[in-house]
């Protein structure tokens, strides 16, 4: 790793690390260390990363989560094809140009990462992650550390002025160029209500050519009483089921270019996912 240089970010309180020209952020100074974990509370970015068979949980998470599955035991096999259409996805926008990236609400990393995956397509991509859990912080900012491109920052993705104002992601992102905004498993946790003025505050900041990436949960074709069983046994915060005329217009205003499916069917309903694309003329994709 390179010398602590000045670059993006570094008048901020934070370090930035020179490789080669490029740059990596890093969240605080070397001695940073995260919020205290509160661990009689669960997680939902641990109980995700406890599906998909990671070991960054804790018994509480892992309690919700078994809950969770003797209503539905779909879980499981839901977060790793929730995590395949994220990869497809970003893939996707990476061939068609884009190599700036923000993902919201980004969660414990899982192999293959966003910006693995950019960079594979897009060598130069840059990626911003976003979150407000302290463990999630923790371990994307040890990725963060080690690798050029990426922005790992603490903010509650239901906030876009405070996340699209930040100096840090003006200083790595260029709003002129196409981005593509990853919203996977997020939604379910904003209200119906809330939603379209998240999304739209987002949406308007980023240039034509941009892409949208939504998965969220749905009560589509759903028994009624297992979505209110699983409602109750999902603990770690409010889970929100849209129908699918709901989740189809979080994209109002887009052009769809994978129009709203299936990601996987549970018991108590389904994951739906779709990828929108904001119209007009638009500069290189960068």
């Amino acid at each position: 790793m390179g010398d602590i240089a000045q670059g993006p970010g570094a008048a901020l309180g934070g370090a930035v690390q020179s490789e080669g020209g490029r740059w990596s952020w890093i969240e605080g100074e070397a001695d940073w260390v995260p919020p205290p974990i509160d661990l009689s509370q669960p997680s939902i970015a641990r109980i995700y990363d406890y599906w998909l068979g990671g070991k960054d949980n804790y018994p509480v998470d892992r309690e919700v989560a078994d809950r969770i599955a003797a209503i539905d035991s779909g879980g499981r096999e839901g977060a790793r094809a929730n995590r395949r259409f994220l990869v497809d996805a970003v893939e996707s926008m990476a061939r068609s140009g884009i190599r700036q990236f923000i993902d919201l609400g980004a969660g414990i990393p899982t192999s293959p990462n966003v910006h693995e995956t950019a960079k594979a397509i897009q060598p130069d991509a840059v990626t911003v992650y976003v979150d407000n859990d302290p463990v999630v912080l923790a371990h994307n900012r040890a990725i963060a550390e080690g690798e050029p491109g990426v922005l790992v920052l603490p903010h509650d993705v239901r906030d876009p002025a405070a996340v699209l104002d930040d100096p840090r992601v003006r200083s790595v992102l260029d709003f002129s160029r196409p981005v593509g905004l990853l919203m996977i498993a997020v939604l379910h946790f904003v209200e119906v209500t809330a939603a379209p003025s998240v999304l739209g505050r987002y949406l308007r900041e980023l240039a034509p050519g941009s892409q949208l990436v939504i998965s969220a949960a749905s009560s589509h074709g759903a028994d009624p009483d297992a979505v209110a069983q699983l409602k109750a046994a999902y603990s770690a915060a409010s889970l929100i089921f849209r129908t699918w005329s709901e989740f189809e217009a979080l994209f109002d205003g887009l052009e769809m270019i994978t129009p709203v499916t299936e990601i996987h069917r549970f018991t108590s309903g389904v994951a739906l996912g779709g990828i929108g694309v904001k119209a007009g003329p638009r500069s290189e994709a960068g």
